[in-house]
């Protein structure tokens, strides 16, 4: 019930992008307002998360709860964006709640999950942000099996009343966690302070900081590279199944966990991701038998790190205040990622694709040194 609720849940973060070549040939749009938008919903994302965070919400209050509030007020923020869709000062601010609502599902699903799976944590969350991954992606998928027929006014709604279903779902199908911890009722200063006091979550934590780097970046930049061999229908099958494809490593990733921890599967596909952004500047030019795999090799593993990273923070954060401390390191995280699309969208419009990613790799790079300490303990 959970994974299919965060499906559902997540499924508003690119609702806009999946529609924008649709928005751009109505209202003159340039092509630079992906970035913005996605850049918008990533800001109201983080202003959620350090909310959260400071105040304890997913940790004072039952997280159920929480989840469900959040998923109907998304759900609203998605309508509010169809209702006033022309004007583009509106669209950002909607996008900007979007974002901080969504701190509401993401973070608050992973402490359930947590709570309910406190000794095979790695593969729960392997599921869980594989579902996570499939539901950001989805919008895409509804934009295929649309195609021309299928109004993108359509798609809007179609994912508003997907994101309220999720949330209702999981509020009535799911009882409260067996393994719950008492409600805190004060703000946990100390238990935040663990990102930089403890070793071994801030090892998890830096190495998620670099994943963030490249994760969100590579999603807006993949239909980009995909546009100079593929349009319409095809190209919104094919970043599906590119973007899609992370939850394949995270489900491979969660069941490899047990046997090989969850820092040598997170290292090992932060590499394989870096990799594949050094490799760009040959690779985009390749066969398409070589194109394609590549751009699914990196999809695949440029998400299947993410829930080993947040099982690591998650099994050593304090356990009275592991939704906030999670939910910290989303905001910091979300942050980079911000930081980052701005940067490689403007870039793109001044060096070839191929090159630009290759800056990409800056993120795995620094992910592998920080995650050395957990990689020794087999962690």
């Amino acid at each position: 019930m959970l994974v299919i609720a965060q499906f559902a849940g997540t499924s508003l973060w690119f609702a806009v992008n999946a529609v924008m070549p649709d928005l751009q040939r109505a209202f003159g749009w340039p092509a630079t307002a992906v970035g913005t938008l996605t850049s918008t919903l990533q800001t109201g994302f983080i202003a959620g998360t350090l909310f959260f965070a400071l105040l304890a919400i997913a940790d004072r209050f039952p997280a159920r709860a929480v989840f469900l509030v959040c998923t109907l007020a998304g759900a609203a923020c998605t309508v509010g964006a169809w209702a006033t869709i022309s004007h583009y000062g509106a669209l950002l601010a909607w996008r900007f709640a979007s974002g901080f609502f969504l701190a509401g599902i993401y973070p608050v699903g992973m402490k359930i999950a947590s709570q309910w799976f406190p000794r095979g944590l790695g593969p729960a969350l392997g599921m869980l942000i594989g579902a996570l991954i499939l539901g950001s992606a989805s919008a895409h998928a509804l934009r295929a099996i649309g195609g021309d027929t299928l109004p993108w006014q359509s798609i809007m709604i179609g994912v508003a009343a997907l994101v309220a279903a999720g949330g209702i779902l999981l509020y009535a199908a799911l009882p409260e966690p067996p393994h719950a911890v008492a409600h805190v009722s004060t703000l946990q200063w100390r238990a935040l302070a663990a990102i930089g006091t403890d070793a071994r979550v801030r090892s998890s934590v830096l190495g998620y900081f670099g994943h963030m780097w490249e994760l969100y970046t590579m999603w807006v930049l993949v239909p980009m590279v995909l546009a100079t061999r593929l349009e319409g229908l095809a190209l919104s099958w094919t970043a599906f199944a590119v973007l899609g494809g992370g939850a394949i490593g995270c489900v491979v990733g969660g069941a490899l966990a047990p046997r090989w921890g969850s820092a040598r599967v997170a290292g090992t596909q932060l590499a394989i991701s870096g990799l594949c952004c050094l490799l760009a500047p040959w690779l985009i030019q390749a066969t398409d038998v070589l194109f394609y795999a590549w751009l699914l090799l990196w999809g695949i593993t440029v998400s299947g790190d993410s829930p080993q990273f947040s099982a690591l923070t998650a099994r050593n954060a304090p356990p009275h205040a592991v939704g906030s401390v999670l939910t910290l390191t989303n905001s910091i995280g979300f942050a980079i990622s911000s930081l980052s699309i701005v940067l490689f969208v403007q870039l793109s419009e001044h060096m070839p694709l191929g090159w630009l990613i290759t800056g990409l790799a800056i993120g795995p790079a620094l992910g592998l040194w920080a995650l050395r300490p957990l990689w020794r303990e087999r962690a």
